[in-house]
This record gives C-alpha cells, sequence and structure tokens, in this order.
C-alpha cells in the first residue's frame, strides 16, 4: 500500500466534510485536490475543469482534456476509476 493513500484518504474525507454537493463544480480547492489525487495515481489528466459530488467521498471529476474520472474512497482507500 502506498504510504500517500491514507494521506489522500483523510484530504477527501475533509473535503466531504466541507464541500457542499453544489460547491463542488465551483470550489478551486476540491478541483486542485482531485487534481492531484489523479496525478498520484498515474493516470492522465492534466487539470480537473469540474466535479460533482456523488456522495461521501465519491466525486466524478472531468479533466480538461475530456476525460472523466471516479475518485472516491473505498475500506480506507482511494480509488481513481477511468468512467
Amino acid at each position: 500500500m502506498s504510504a500517500r493513500t491514507p494521506v489522500w484518504a483523510a484530504i477527501l474525507s475533509t473535503l466531504a466534510l466541507v464541500a457542499r454537493p453544489s460547491q463542488a463544480e465551483e470550489d478551486p480547492a476540491v478541483l486542485k485536490d482531485l487534481t492531484a489525487v489523479i496525478a498520484l495515481q498515474g493516470q492522465p489528466c492534466g487539470q480537473v475543469v469540474s466535479a460533482t459530488k456523488q456522495g461521501d467521498n465519491d466525486y466524478i471529476a472531468t479533466c480538461k482534456d475530456g476525460s472523466r474520472y471516479r475518485v472516491y474512497v473505498n475500506e480506507g482507500r482511494v480509488i481513481v476509476q477511468k468512467q
């Protein structure tokens, strides 16, 4: 398990507490954090330009290049799935 995984799980948990669903698309901090999480998982994205909160610790992130990823926490691990 990567040493960074618990850190990103904590970041996503914090984001879930402070970012309301309607603010996910507008909050630059959320977009920046999702960009970092996707990059740390080795997925091509560049920059997240919008995000929709699906639930606690669960986001659909849309990248500048048009690709979309689901970023969520499962059993304490951050999962990034290409959509």
